[in-house]
């Protein structure tokens, strides 16, 4: 998001792009409800009538951090009968549904339930936390588990990568192609526009440290990691094929509806 809020390049942007911030999950539904015309939405929500725009990602080619399954003892994988979940993102939800269902073969019940990882595991066997809870969450880990007891905490990004041997890929930017026309913007320039963003945020990593390190109870080196290490931007064709088997392992489990093929802008 770069050059959408920073100069020399923010104030051009204001007049291509009405910007707003909500949750992934209510960037999808503003899309698909046409209240929206471009969003970087969960791959969960991809439609035929939407189209990808090529090159940007939000993925990982291992471990994530942002996406944790936290599993409270003596439970296993196997045995979790309730995960108690943040609704947050709705890829994240597929991801573990399809994690239970397909790779391991149990179906436990998912609660949603509000991101405080102490509450989730006292009334649920496990719980999924995402975004920043998930990294708070990592931070805290020796006092939730003082409250609550030993627990497995697992990495859903990790766990989808040793069983695929693919990234785990959670959102793209995806627009609504008619809506292009009335605004003048040609899908070259809305590919080169998040391009360039994308980019010109990668070159900026020191300060996108200094400006989130108030916002949130991390460290400037845990924030410099997950910028540079954990999360991978560039939609390559690994990438593309990950998301190829996530919504056929998700169709397969009942979790999303089949996807014939994915669409590009």
């Amino acid at each position: 998001m770069w050059d959408f809020e920073h100069p020399p390049l923010a104030a051009k942007f204001a007049q291509r792009y009405s910007l707003h911030y909500t949750q992934p999950s209510l960037c999808a539904a503003e899309l698909l409800a046409g209240r929206a015309d471009l969003g970087l939405i969960p791959i969960a929500a991809l439609t035929p009538d939407l189209a990808i725009v090529s090159d940007c990602t939000i993925a990982s080619l291992d471990r994530v951090r942002s996406i944790q399954l936290i599993i409270k003892d003596p439970h296993t994988l196997e045995t979790v009968r309730t995960v108690a979940a943040d609704t947050a993102s709705r890829s994240s939800l597929a991801y573990a549904e399809i994690l239970f269902r397909k790779f391991v073969g149990n179906q436990p019940a998912f609660i949603p339930s509000a991101a405080d990882p102490i509450a989730m595991l006292e009334h649920a066997d496990a719980a999924i936390l995402i975004g920043d809870p998930a990294l708070l969450a990592l931070e805290s880990r020796s006092q939730i588990e003082r409250a609550i007891g030993p627990c497995l905490w697992l990495d859903l990004a990790h766990e989808w990568r040793t069983r695929t041997n693919l990234p785990w890929v959670a959102a793209v930017w995806a627009v609504r192609p008619e809506a292009l026309p009335p605004c003048h913007l040609s899908p070259i320039d809305l590919t080169q526009d998040l391009q360039s963003s994308r980019d010109h945020g990668l070159a900026h990593i020191d300060q996108l440290v200094q400006q989130w390190t108030p916002r949130i109870a991390l460290s400037p080196q845990t924030i410099r990691h997950y910028l540079t290490q954990n999360i991978h931007y560039t939609l390559d064709p690994a990438c593309i094929h990950a998301i190829e088997l996530f919504r056929q392992y998700a169709a397969e489990v009942d979790v999303l509806p089949p996807l014939p093929a994915l669409r590009f802008l």
